[in-house]
């Protein structure tokens, strides 16, 4: 029984020393994404319906792919230089493709729902392309996106001495320096009488 609460320790430490700061980052993941969001849907729909002849007229996946590549530049840039400044590369080839790789695998979640509802339930007005795509697709592509940029995309720190990126220090190996916490953690490693 001793064993399995040892291991509770640092996963509740990291919640009470990560949290406040995950939530930051996650609203500003989300400000970042909403407005990449406010591109894609707006790109989508010019190449479907806008004008007399849009430009991909029922051709829904090639406007998603379009309207995708597009919102992911405008993410990749509000992510890099404010959700996640702290934590970006220098190397910034590298952390593009990643970021894109990781933004293409969210377009392909966010792409099987739209083909599922297009395709295999014939869900084809305007209004079912766009709750495939820009509702439900999206969310799910979201949700894939922030864990994956926090956990490859985004794990440096900027401006650390030595090389030119150094990995992020791992909230479970923080310890607090006083306070309940560290008397609790303190008697804990004493030996028992």
């Amino acid at each position: 029984m001793q064993p399995s609460i040892t291991r509770l320790r640092p996963l509740g430490a990291r919640i009470r020393v990560d949290g406040p700061a995950l939530v930051r980052q996650f609203a500003k993941f989300g400000t970042v994404g909403f407005i990449a969001y406010l591109v894609d849907v707006a790109v989508f729909n010019a190449l479907q319906y806008f004008g007399a002849r849009p430009l991909l007229a029922d051709e829904p996946l090639q406007a998603k792919v379009i309207s995708t590549a597009v919102a992911t530049s405008v993410a990749w840039l509000g992510n890099r230089y404010w959700t996640f400044r702290r934590t970006r590369r220098r190397e910034l080839r590298r952390e593009f493709a990643l970021f894109a790789l990781m933004y293409t695998i969210g377009l392909g979640i966010s792409l099987s729902i739209l083909w599922f509802s297009h395709y295999v339930l014939d869900l084809t007005s305007p209004l079912a392309d766009n709750i495939s795509a820009n509702v439900i697709g999206l969310a799910a592509g979201a949700a894939f996106r922030f864990w994956a940029s926090r956990r490859f995309v985004f794990v440096h720190r900027v401006g650390a001495p030595g090389r030119s990126s150094q990995p992020i220090e791992k909230p479970n190996e923080m310890v607090p320096e006083h306070g309940p916490d560290a008397v609790h953690e303190l008697w804990s490693r004493s030996p028992a009488p």
